[in-house]
């Protein structure tokens, strides 16, 4: 049977991440959420959901990341796949399934899960988001020939591929440094369209507009890093 892990940054997710863990497909073995400083009871809700809980203290997506990585680090037995989810609720965790199927089936390393508009309840992505990831994308296409059409955060990667990226990007440019480097080093990709719908709480990367702004000159600073390398 395929061992399957799911890493999930939490930061202020109370009201979601119980939600979230109990919508996880039953086939993952282990649930690892990462407190990044939450100030309500999302560590108390994802213990009681089944979840293993991690501190991470410094702020930012990536770090939280890299925090359940290295925890996953130090198992004896190593999973064959890795998915990433947010906290909020906004994605639909049973669709978890149908993003590693591309996986088990040794068909691709890596897949992410595309918010494409046919499937997004109205409202569910920012203005600034959808521009944000339109202009990622068009660029990836016109540097690497990418068919990346999303940075989406739900998505599924084998295990020691994704080790082999050596991710390290510590806040917002996570998703596209994975899906940056995932080009440079030829791995197998695809995406997978995923229905999507309004968040529970407010966002506090696209709900800002300091958010927004650090978000999107991370995003294009990997890229213009890795168009030139």
């Amino acid at each position: 049977m395929t061992n399957v892990k799911v890493i999930i940054p939490a930061f202020n997710e109370a009201d979601s991440i119980a939600h979230v863990i109990k919508e996880i497909p039953s086939l993952v073995s282990e649930v690892i959420v990462v407190n990044n400083n939450s100030t309500d009871n999302t560590v108390e809700n994802a213990k009681n959901a089944g979840a293993t809980v991690l501190t991470e203290t410094k702020m930012g997506y990536g770090y939280a990341c890299l925090a359940g990585m290295n925890y996953i680090s130090k198992q004896p037995n190593k999973p064959d796949i890795i998915v990433f989810i947010d906290g909020d609720y906004s994605d639909y965790p049973e669709e978890l399934t149908k993003i590693i199927q591309p996986i088990i089936d040794k068909k691709v390393n890596f897949v992410v899960g595309a918010r494409v508009k046919e499937l997004r309840e109205d409202g569910s992505m920012t203005p600034q988001q959808i521009f944000g990831n339109w202009l990622a994308t068009s660029l990836m296409k016109l540097f690497f020939r990418a068919t990346f059409t999303d940075l989406g955060p739900f998505r599924a990667i084998e295990y020691h591929t994704l080790l082999s990226l050596n991710m390290e990007d510590k806040t917002y440019g996570w998703t596209v440094e994975m899906q940056l480097k995932a080009l440079k080093k030829k791995i197998a990709y695809i995406e997978v369209p995923v229905r999507y719908k309004k968040r529970i709480g407010i966002s506090k990367v696209s709900g800002t507009v300091k958010g927004s702004i650090f978000a999107g000159i991370k995003i294009l600073g990997w890229i213009f890093k890795y168009s030139i390398k």
